[in-house]
């Protein structure tokens, strides 16, 4: 019985790595799986997540470097929506941990060798860009939104 419920963990283990995933976190292995599209680069673009068990092992692995139960319990207690959503055509969005943003497209400053961001993205309430320091959010904010609409990020 031992055999089957350790092989059946790692055909769970296996599909959930092939399965379609976006970062809510900067960490490594802060992932959702991804459940469901629609509408994908339309004004009402969705996207359905879920943090699996398998998610949050990826994250106890990568970024805590063990895989405990009180790191698989505490990992799975983050509080995050189960949907991101855009409108694609405006820039408006938001993310799985409920924050809005206007994604305002290319950055008429930037610089290939890293002194500005590629794009502009300007938290809802919000009047100055996001400086693309992984503290501001900005490199996972903008990951969603390329999910949701990739035909705006070229």
């Amino acid at each position: 019985m031992r055999i089957i419920t350790t092989i059946g963990l790692l055909l769970a283990l296996s599909a959930a790595a092939h399965a379609e995933t976006i970062f809510y976190g900067s960490r490594a292995g802060e992932e959702v799986t991804v459940t469901d599209k629609s509408n994908i680069d339309s004004a009402d673009a969705r996207i359905t997540a879920k943090l699996t068990k398998a998610n949050a092992m990826a994250y106890c692995r990568e970024y805590v470097q063990k895989v405990t139960r009180k790191c698989v319990s505490e990992t799975m207690k983050t509080e995050l929506q189960p949907e991101i959503s855009a409108n694609c055509e405006t820039g408006e969005f938001q993310t799985f941990y409920g924050q809005g943003y206007r994604f305002q497209g290319k950055n008429p400053d930037y610089d290939a060798a890293g002194s500005s961001t590629e794009f502009l993205l300007v938290e809802a309430d919000g009047k100055e860009p996001l400086d693309g320091s992984s503290a501001s959010g900005y490199d996972v904010a903008l990951g969603q939104f390329k999910a949701l609409c990739p035909n705006r990020v070229n």
